[in-house]
């Protein structure tokens, strides 16, 4: 018998949301030459993780933070805060909320 945690499976929407989610933003964003996402956005394994604020029929929020490359290992201040919804199949951006200066 075994002592590991099980784990929760992520389904294949919500990780077709996440790349779709940090595609958008990598995109309006600039590109990744002048644009990184927060490390959650590229943690397929927990859907998101911390970036991911809610999931249901409608679909799915994520709400995270970017910044030029290496903002993160550099310990930089980020630049860029996004807040998208995407369907609930996990194909498309549905809606904008915010894409802007970190409120």
């Amino acid at each position: 018998m075994s002592s590991l945690p099980a784990l929760a499976q992520v389904s294949a929407a919500n990780v077709r949301a996440l790349n779709v989610a940090r595609n958008w933003a990598v995109n309006n964003n600039g590109g990744l030459s002048v644009y990184r996402p927060a490390a959650c956005m590229f943690n397929t394994g927990d859907g998101g993780g911390s970036c991911l604020i809610k999931k249901d029929n409608s679909g799915f929020r994520f709400k995270f933070l970017g910044g030029g490359p290496g903002w993160v290992e550099l310990g930089k201040t980020p630049t860029t805060e996004t807040e998208l919804e995407v369907s609930a199949d996990g194909r498309q951006v549905t809606k904008v909320i915010y894409n802007g200066s970190p409120r």
